[in-house]
């Protein structure tokens, strides 16, 4: 099997928010970054089992500058075959989409894995665009996935139940919780993701449709208001009047 993993660099889960150039970039001094966990911990961790069921391999690929090298070689670390990093600063889903799909249009691969969504922006928009521009089948948020040759049975979470799809031939897919579990890079891994092939391309041109105008911090929390357990009154007085909810 030939199996392509779309893996991101994201910021920490505890480093601070902050925007700059007037909000309209995320200020990244001091961040520490991280792969995002969708594609490390499901994507990359489920192409991997396959390839070891089945055989084949594995390839990451990345749409970023220099400074995401070090996640592509985690990957690596953790078990991809190659990599490959688009030489851009993307910025918006549909400009990954379309340099991904550039790159794989021609490759005959099986499956194509992104993460359900990155932490940072959350949109889960890459996967369905990447489908759309190779003209293939698309599962979002897969949390199951069995090969039986080259037919797939993809198992997903709906609104009260499973929702359980079949797909012969190629297809692309986000992951999501529960479909594979972390993997740790040993220290073997990390040594021969040194010598692993980490191929750097050009981009391809793309029109971008939409342009961010300005980030925006949520509203600071309130602080909490502890009541007296024996005064109910006090407590339906709040909930009417300042939470509304009664």
């Amino acid at each position: 099997m030939k199996l392509l993993v779309c893996v991101s660099k994201t910021p920490d889960t505890t480093a601070k928010i902050a925007f700059t150039n007037g909000n309209t970039e995320f200020d990244s001094a001091g961040v520490q970054y991280i792969m995002n966990p969708y594609d490390e911990w499901y994507a990359l961790v489920r192409a991997l089992e396959l390839k070891e069921a089945a055989g084949g391999t594995v390839t990451i690929i990345n749409v970023g500058t220099s400074d995401n090298d070090t996640v592509i070689r985690k990957g690596l670390a953790i078990g991809a075959d190659e990599a490959v990093r688009i030489d851009a600063d993307p910025k918006s889903a549909y400009f990954v989409a379309k340099q991904i799909a550039a790159y794989a249009i021609d490759k005959s691969f099986d499956i194509v894995f992104t993460g359900k969504e990155t932490i940072d922006f959350n949109g889960s928009e890459v996967g369905s665009m990447i489908a759309e521009a190779l003209d293939l089948p698309f599962i979002s948020y897969a949390t199951n996935l069995e090969m039986d040759g080259s037919s797939a049975k993809i198992s997903r979470d709906i609104e009260g139940g499973t929702e359980v799809a079949q797909i012969d031939g190629a297809f692309v897919l986000s992951a999501s919780k529960g479909l594979a579990e972390q993997r740790i890079p040993n220290m073997k891994g990390i040594m021969m993701a040194k010598r692993k092939p980490l191929n750097v391309i050009p981009p391809v041109d793309v029109a971008e449709h939409a342009v961010v105008v300005n980030y925006e911090l949520p509203p600071a929390k309130q602080s909490v208001k502890l009541i007296d357990p024996d005064n109910m009154t006090e407590l339906v007085r709040l909930l009417h009047e300042e939470a509304k909810v009664i």
